[in-house]
């Protein structure tokens, strides 16, 4: 078992010298809902250890279960989201951000139109998308407020009435953090049209 404050990592080895490490989070259930309060820390600078912040982990997981159920291929739009992860490392964008604007997207799009043959076309979309809403500062949290979210998700009342979080409310107030992201985005869209080309 390895030290960590606000998790449990074990570390498991097997014969060869191959390792795993496995990390426990803990979670505290809203009611019956899909929501947690979870021991994960999140993107602020500091997060005191006896504040535990909201998880959308598991609606999250059960969104794209949903969405891999009308999709023609199931798992097409995991692996957009997989090569948007990617391409944010050494970036100030989080995979949280681009998450939260695939989901908006799958909800946006037809679903007929996520085959195979459209995987370039979706993720220069997805960034095409993520470029608009930075321009506008507003992307919305994709649970708080929502009325379009599908029955299955269980959202406790006080989440599902909220009033919708501007995630990019932040850029409305500072200009020159505004003028980077969008200079970033440029810097991105350019990254994913080369590793395009090259595959």
């Amino acid at each position: 078992m390895l030290p960590f404050s606000r998790s449990c990592k074990f570390q498991m080895k097997r014969g060869g010298g191959k390792s795993m490490l496995i990390e426990v989070m803990f979670g505290v259930q809203q009611d019956d809902s899909d929501i947690f309060e979870s021991s994960q820390s999140t993107e602020a600078i500091f997060t005191p250890d006896m504040m535990w912040p909201d998880s959308y982990a598991v609606a999250e997981a059960k969104f794209f279960r949903l969405m891999a159920r009308d999709i023609p291929h199931s798992s097409f739009h995991l692996r957009c989201l997989q090569v948007c992860a990617c391409i944010v490392v050494g970036t100030d964008f989080s995979s949280c951000t681009f998450k939260t604007v695939v989901m908006h997207f799958l909800t946006t799009t037809p679903l007929s139109g996520w085959t195979r043959r459209d995987f370039p076309l979706r993720l220069l979309e997805i960034m095409r998308y993520l470029r608009h809403r930075l321009k506008e500062k507003w992307l919305n949290h994709f649970f708080l407020g929502n009325e379009g979210m599908p029955e299955e998700i269980v959202l406790p009342s006080d989440i599902r009435e909220a009033e919708q979080l501007n995630l990019f409310q932040h850029l409305e107030q500072d200009p020159v953090a505004h003028a980077e992201a969008m200079h970033e985005v440029e810097e991105l869209q350019d990254r994913l049209r080369r590793l395009l080309k090259d595959h």
